[in-house]
């Protein structure tokens, strides 16, 4: 894998990463104060689900394969 390559990689992680924080204070904030919207909450939590996908294909990538 070339440098630049794991860079891009390492950065889209960063993205991912700080999204997925960001939709857990907002489904926090939301459920947090009386009544809220179930669909939108729902929505947000698929869309969280999605991105820990993301995340976690990302890092697959960047950890190298061990032969064992």
């Amino acid at each position: 894998m070339e440098m630049e390559d794991q860079d891009s990689l390492k950065s889209r992680l960063a993205e991912l990463q700080t999204e997925h924080r960001d939709l857990d204070d907002v489904i926090a904030r939301l459920t947090g104060e009386g009544p809220f919207d179930q669909l939108q909450v729902q929505r947000l939590k698929k869309r969280k689900l999605l991105l820990r996908d993301q995340i976690e294909r990302i890092r697959s990538k960047l950890i190298p394969d061990v032969i064992a």
